[in-house]
């Protein structure tokens, strides 16, 4: 199994970035996807969640600015992140997990930097 994230880099407070991750190895739809942060210091934590069923849900801290998606035609799962903050700044993980998993299965991580 492997998921690989890309799309992250530098940008400026109010500023715009779209996460994209390609799970291979999984029988994609049935799979909850989601989208974890973890900043300097910090535990990880769950940004966004979309079910199999197109559920979603988000952190308190993004509601209203980040969007989760999935194209289950073509294996992909995106996070569309809005005005973005510098407290947004973190390493940004992709997460595959069906509901008997612990902690399913994880992308190696791209950060993500909001700075002036």
């Amino acid at each position: 199994v492997q998921l690989v994230e890309s799309g992250g880099g530098l940008v400026q407070p109010g500023g715009s970035l779209t996460l994209s991750c390609a799970p291979s190895g999984i029988i994609f739809n049935i799979y909850t996807m989601g989208w974890y942060r973890q900043a300097p210091g910090k535990q990880r934590e769950l940004v966004a969640a979309i079910t199999s069923g197109r559920s979603t849900n988000y952190a308190d801290s993004v509601k209203g600015r980040f969007t989760i998606s999935r194209d289950n035609a073509k294996n992909m799962v995106y996070l569309q992140m809005n005005s973005l903050k510098p407290e947004d700044t973190a390493v940004y993980y992709c997460n595959a997990r069906l509901a008997h998993m612990s902690s399913g299965y994880w992308g190696q991580g791209t950060q993500v930097t909001v700075s002036s």
